[in-house]
């Protein structure tokens, strides 16, 4: 006879005293849904939660004479705090971009006391809160630390207590390796291209364009997706820095050995962008557009146009201070002029942090829900250390080891970048303004 799908569930054998959670990079719509359903995951079973605060900051400052403390550095959480978060905005835990890998970019590295003392000062701030697992919600930096806490711990002397770690994929630019989609990313979508939209009408109404760079540091699934959605006239990411588009720079390194990186064909992509104009006037009537660029874009700028713009604990470019959307504005306004003698107004500007903690669509809370209880499963019913929970399909759980998530010389994590060519590449390509026919 087949059990009942309401029976309840059996007993487990819980081996957690304490978990701790906690949200670092970023944000996206959705983190309270992930955040308060992988704890009440926890609490049904009576295992106390703690929020850590503010991403790593406040463990890495962890000492004798300053250690965490509850209120300041860290949350209780209980069904009270818990009580309707799973559809509000914001982070109930904050963020912070706090990287206590930093020093550590080789698995050589792990074996050196002085690079892995941030490491270490945060498994002693876990040890202090007696806590036997964290979950780790963020992007792929995060997704770097939580790795790198598993290896420093597999290198600890035996006997010494081990901590779980489990990761949740987090980033609305959806570029994470062993998962379809992630959390946020269809919220953002959606406001993007409802701002998209508007502007389209805007630019109809004054026969301008409007250039516009959302988020989308690696890969440009955030941008197409806003572009197809919003019915924008253009879309250029990462990806499409190939062929005619890219260039080669040379760079001395920290070390003095002289490297290589690619770089964009400033040139040739605003006279790609003009063209795409040009062709709107002469076939379709049309004096104006909205053009949606990425800004990881702003990574492929030669390195004149990065002077004195500076980097994160993870070694990113302050994207915001570059300010891609009006520098693209002007020199596509410029090569317009150039090219017709008219002028035609191209206003730039970013979109992106107003999507960041905007209401999350019903899609991203479900996923939400599943990422947090998957957190559960994994290390209660999987009793699995160092996986990422992952999400297919009908929202089908699966669990990926770390190891296949990062490269194991860098121990950066592999970033997925939209395949040229693939279906949904074409599909943007198909929609926006043909200017080969």
């Amino acid at each position: 006879m087949s059990k009942s799908p309401l029976a309840p569930p059996p007993a487990l054998e819980l081996d957690f005293r304490r978990v701790a959670v906690l949200f670092a990079g970023g944000p996206a719509p959705a983190a309270n849904a992930v955040i308060s359903t992988a704890a009440a995951s926890f609490l049904r079973q009576q295992i106390p939660v703690y929020g850590i605060l503010h991403g790593y900051s406040a463990l890495v400052e962890h000492s004798r004479h300053r250690p965490v403390a509850v209120g300041r550095d860290y949350l209780v959480l209980d069904s009270k705090v818990l009580k309707r978060t799973r559809n509000s905005r914001g982070i109930l835990l904050g963020t912070a971009r706090t990287n206590p890998g930093k020093m550590v970019s080789s698995p050589a590295h792990l074996d050196d006391p002085e690079r892995t003392k941030p490491l270490r000062t945060v498994y002693e701030a876990l040890r202090y809160l007696e806590v036997d697992a964290l979950i780790s919600i963020g992007g792929n930096d995060t997704l770097t630390s939580a790795n790198k806490m598993k290896m420093f711990q597999d290198r600890l002397p035996p006997g010494e207590p081990r901590i779980s770690v489990v990761h949740l994929p987090k980033t609305i630019d959806n570029d994470y390796s062993g998962i379809d989609f992630t959390f946020g990313f269809f919220t953002a979508v959606e406001m993007l291209a409802e701002e998209i939209r508007n502007l389209l009408a805007d630019a109809e109404a004054n026969n301008a364009y409007f250039l516009t760079e959302t988020m989308g540091r690696s890969a440009g699934w955030l941008s197409y997706g806003a572009a197809i959605a919003g019915e924008a006239s253009l879309v250029i990411s990462v990806e499409d820095i190939q062929g005619e588009f890219r260039n080669e720079e040379s760079f001395t390194d920290a070390e003095g050995n002289t490297q290589t990186r690619p770089i964009m064909n400033v040139d040739r992509v605003i006279k790609r962008i003009v063209k795409m104009m040009l062709v709107r006037e002469e076939r379709e009537r049309k004096q104006f557009g909205v053009i949606v660029i990425a800004e990881g874009l702003a990574e492929y700028l030669p390195q004149e146009y990065l002077e004195g713009i500076p980097r994160d604990d993870f070694g990113h470019i302050a994207i915001s201070q570059v300010d891609l959307g009006k520098r693209f504005a002007k020199w596509i306004a410029e090569e317009y002029e150039h090219q017709t003698g008219r002028k035609r107004k191209v206003n730039g500007l970013q979109l992106g942090y107003e999507s960041r903690c905007a209401v999350p669509h019903a899609f991203d809370v479900m996923l939400g829900s599943q990422l947090g209880v998957g957190a559960y499963r994994a290390l209660v019913e999987e009793k699995l250390d160092g996986v990422m929970v992952s999400v297919s399909g009908q929202l089908d759980l699966h669990y990926v080891p770390f190891e296949q998530l990062v490269d194991p010389e860098t121990l950066d994590t592999k970033v997925r970048f939209i395949e040229p060519n693939s279906d949904f590449h074409r599909l943007a390509r198909f929609l926006e303004t043909n200017i080969n026919q």
